[in-house]
């Protein structure tokens, strides 16, 4: 018997293009998927649970995790830095597990350029106007 083949799924989009309302949909559709929670360096927004939207830490201890190589991928998006942990990704992946990203573009052409068989979907919003009014309503950006 031949071993599971597994696969990186990318869903990627800007900032308030969908990606998080999109990735919960597929995690609901396929349970048995792992999802990998990032990590930033940026304040949490109202409803937001460490560890479950994301791993939220200072940004020494970040930057000391790229001085590690510790990431699989990370930016600096609008003041905050956000990563991929290479160590969730490998073990997952050597475990057989398929594995569910939610990135930035910066994010996913990082990971595409590690991982050439992930399978990466890009978000386009409907609009430039839309893309202004989600980030509007998030109340958390600054203009």
């Amino acid at each position: 018997m031949q071993p599971k083949s597994t696969h990186l799924f990318i869903i990627s989009a800007p900032s308030g293009g969908g990606k998080t309302t999109l990735c919960r949909e597929v995690r609901k559709q396929f349970p048995d998927m792992l999802y990998s929670v990032s990590y930033t360096t940026r304040k949490p927004r109202k409803g937001e649970q460490d560890g479950v939207d994301y791993h939220f830490i200072g940004k020494n201890e970040f930057k000391t995790r790229i001085d590690e190589r510790q990431w699989a991928e990370w930016a600096l998006v609008h003041g905050h830095y956000y990563g991929t942990d290479s160590t969730f990704l490998e073990e997952g992946l050597n475990a057989g597990h398929d594995i569910l990203l939610d990135l930035d573009v910066q994010g996913t052409q990082q990971l595409l350029k590690r991982y050439s068989e992930c399978v990466a979907i890009f978000i386009r919003p409907p609009s430039l106007e839309a893309l202004q009014r989600r980030l509007e309503a998030r109340g958390s950006d600054s203009a």
